[in-house]
């Protein structure tokens, strides 16, 4: 059984072993390097706002938070991922739903964004079926130099 919480100093390592390539690292963190560290954890500790884990037992098997918060306007969710053996269980939708529970309900946001790289289809359908519609779509470039699409969603809050 799953559950979530605030994330600690003593939940960065775990966290940075959720991430287990380059790709994987651009897709949740493109301005990320790889290996994910405990000192990029810190980074985002210090620059981004409640920074949640998913717990099963002692283990670290998820990782989310929000980042450009603008009070009394909407705030992004990211650096989501789920550990790989435990991605196909509806833990992501668990993650992202207690995540929008905080921000629409501790900090009372009329909405929230994600973004999300063309190519992660599993996260665009997951997105899609929690009530995110596209707003924007942004050209970057990936870790080969190649272009790719990141895809700008959003969703007001449900009253």
């Amino acid at each position: 059984m799953c559950q979530f919480r605030e994330a600690t100093e003593n939940d960065f390592e775990g966290i940075s072993k959720l991430v287990k390539s380059h790709k994987e690292l651009f897709l949740i963190y493109p301005s990320g390097r790889y290996p994910f560290t405990v000192a990029q954890v810190r980074e985002l500790y210090q620059t981004r706002k409640e920074l949640t884990v998913a717990v099963d037992g002692n283990e670290i098997i998820g990782f989310a938070n929000l980042y450009d918060y603008e009070p009394n306007q909407s705030a992004f969710i990211g650096n989501v991922v789920i550990d790989k053996s435990y991605r196909g269980r509806g833990l992501g939708k668990e993650i992202m739903s207690y995540m929008l529970k905080i921000a629409y309900e501790k900090h009372n946001l009329p909405e929230v964004r994600i973004s999300v790289f063309s190519e992660n289809t599993p996260a665009l359908l997951l997105y899609s079926s929690l009530g995110f519609a596209p707003y924007e779509i942004e050209e970057r470039k990936n870790p080969q130099g190649n272009r790719v699409a990141l895809i700008h969603l959003k969703m007001g809050r449900r009253v």
